[in-house]
């Protein structure tokens, strides 16, 4: 397995684990909870203070990922959205973009 197939096989488990944890906090949406941070990194287990709304709107694309800021792996993803709690990053290179795509569990 390619280096970036493993990180976007390791972002998806983590945005998997996060879609669990909105359901259970669906009435919370205008409060902050914690999500983990789907960054690349297997070993990352760092929580994210995200709204319900946050989440969703980071959810829109499935090429897209809540992280920790720093996080991002400039191999495959760029920052396109950042503030101090958390970054949000998109794949950009493809094969990682088509694994995320094909394991997005709304899809």
């Amino acid at each position: 397995m390619s280096r970036e197939e493993r990180v976007a096989r390791n972002e998806a488990l983590f945005r998997e684990v996060n879609e669990r944890i909105k359901q259970v906090n669906e009435e919370l949406a205008g409060l902050a909870s914690e999500y983990l941070c789907e960054c690349g990194d297997a070993d990352c287990t760092q929580p994210i203070s995200l709204t319900v709304v946050e989440y969703e709107d980071v959810r829109r694309e499935p090429t897209h990922f809540a992280i920790i800021p720093g996080h991002s792996d400039a191999t495959v993803e760029q920052v396109i959205a950042q503030n101090e709690r958390f970054a949000v990053v998109e794949k950009t290179e493809p094969d990682a973009a088509r694994i995320v795509i094909r394991k997005d569990p709304r899809s």
